[in-house]
């Protein structure tokens, strides 16, 4: 018997003959902000993305497109890239965006990768919800908006609602059973790109979006 067989073979005798229960997290985390308010739930996911040099907007429901138009050209961004076969990407319309050019993403990446590293401005998509506790937006790519619209352009416009943020990381998990099924990429975004590679030292905007812009809608009772 080989010595790896000897070790595999101690292994198998050390497993017990039924699987341990998996342990409750449920005590790891404040029962209280489950209670929170949708309001005093974004309020700290406010802040703790703000502290990553995150832009946060609170808006409408009916308000956002026009206030996305805005922070456009406020930005300078001469073409928005964006999902067209989702709830959101359906209500751009190109009639309010004076100077920025809407492009709905279609294609592969190869064939859009100039494109996307050199002409296009920003890009703009949903989030699946957010976690108050660390300030994250969760993002699950799919076909109709790839994960490359938040990796690549300079500006990476996200819509959130609210009433979308957990407490915690778990909360999410366990709320949305994320283990029936996820995508190739779930995706947790707490600001802009930053890097430490060089002399341990923390600089934003070096690789990727160098702006994170979330528009928070349905956050009632907070203020811009």
């Amino acid at each position: 018997m080989s010595p790896r067989d000897r070790i595999l073979a101690k292994l198998r005798a050390a497993r017990p003959a039924e699987a341990l229960p998996a342990p409750s997290l449920d005590a790891h985390y404040d029962p209280r902000a489950r209670g929170e308010s949708t309001s005093a739930r974004a309020a700290r996911f406010r802040a703790g993305i703000e502290s990553f040099h995150a832009e946060v907007h609170l808006t409408t429901d009916a308000e956002w497109p026009a206030l996305l138009a805005r922070l456009c050209v406020d930005k300078a961004v001469g073409t928005l890239m964006f999902g067209a076969d989702t709830p959101s990407g359906r209500r751009l319309d190109s009639a309010i965006f004076a100077g920025t050019a809407l492009r709905p993403w279609a294609g592969q990446i190869e064939d859009l990768k100039a494109d996307l590293f050199h002409r296009v401005g920003a890009g703009f998509t949903e989030t699946r919800g957010a976690v108050a506790e660390t300030g994250s937006l969760i993002l699950w790519p799919s076909d109709a908006e790839p994960r490359t619209l938040s990796l690549v352009p300079p500006v990476h416009f996200a819509l959130l609602d609210a009433r979308t943020i957990h407490p915690t990381f778990f909360d999410a998990i366990r709320a949305e059973n994320w283990g029936a099924g996820m995508p190739t990429n779930a995706l947790l975004i707490s600001g802009p790109s930053k890097t430490a590679d060089i002399q341990q030292t923390l600089a934003y905007g070096a690789h990727g979006p160098k702006e994170l812009v979330v528009l928070v809608i349905n956050a009632e009772g907070e203020t811009q």
